[in-house]
């Protein structure tokens, strides 16, 4: 059914009042302020700047590894479809070639050409996801990491248009269909018509842990850290290493860096 301009900002305009009462609504009612409320982000860490740091060499030590990915998938109730169109994905494997377009020459190292590197959500410091929502469904925490609200969520799909990675999956089905029976009680699922991507395991950093897929990595290929404390492990790694970040020729200042 096709829908005129007029119509569509009415309606824009309705949604916009919604969400402008929706906190004295909740207040008036003794709840909670909504996850996606940027007032309301107790596990946000003031004063820290948090990134991950991928060594792909590192990465290659195991052939055909994806225990980061199980182990991120299995614990956010990421759907499991079989259908490429219809994926849902939060850290996924791409080509070196295909992940770093603009860092391709004849002298690429060898090493790295025709690799699969592990790729997620950015978490830019200049995210182009967060400016075009018009509900305010992704915003950037004080600390960096780019959250994600399903519940405020319209299924819009802009955010999924303006982020140029490719790290955001749109629900084009139920996903509680596609997770069988080893779906973790103890986080969230989402419904058909939102879209979904990486947290950077906040509701982990919130309780002092590492994100799942650094955890889980059994080549230490993977390192999370406070990029605002000067003596931290990821700020030693790239004082050390030389580093690169995807199409950085775009100006979002991406938070996860590749050690070459």
């Amino acid at each position: 059914m096709s829908i005129d301009r007029r119509h569509f900002l009415g309606l824009a305009g309705l949604s916009a009042l919604a969400l402008a009462a929706r906190p004295s609504l909740e207040a008036a009612n003794g709840l909670p302020r909504a996850a996606g409320d940027p007032a309301a982000s107790p596990g946000a860490a003031t004063g820290r700047r948090f990134a991950l740091i991928v060594d792909p060499k590192k990465c290659l030590e195991l052939e055909g590894c994806t225990r980061c990915i199980v182990a991120c998938h299995r614990a956010h109730n990421v759907p499991a479809i079989a259908e490429p169109r219809h994926e849902v994905k939060w850290i996924w494997k791409e080509r070196f070639e295909q992940a770093f377009p603009s860092d391709q020459n004849a002298y690429t190292e060898d090493a790295l050409k025709g690799t699969q590197i592990p790729v997620l959500c950015n978490h830019c410091d200049n995210p182009p996801c967060v400016r075009v929502c018009p509900t305010k469904a992704t915003w950037k925490r004080e600390d960096g990491i780019v959250m994600m609200d399903s519940h405020r969520c319209i299924g819009c799909r802009y955010c999924m248009g303006a982020c140029p990675y490719g790290s955001r999956s749109f629900n084009w089905d139920d996903p509680r269909q596609h997770m069988g029976l080893a779906s973790a009680r103890d986080y969230p699922t989402r419904t058909k018509g939102v879209v979904e991507k990486c947290t950077f395991c906040e509701e982990r950093l919130a309780k002092g842990q590492q994100p799942l897929c650094v955890e889980a990595c059994p080549v230490d290929a993977l390192v999370f850290g406070d990029l605002g404390d000067a003596k931290s492990e990821v700020r030693d790694l790239l004082r050390a290493r030389h580093s690169i970040r995807r199409k950085p020729e775009l100006g979002t200042q991406p938070s996860v860096y590749y050690v070459v």
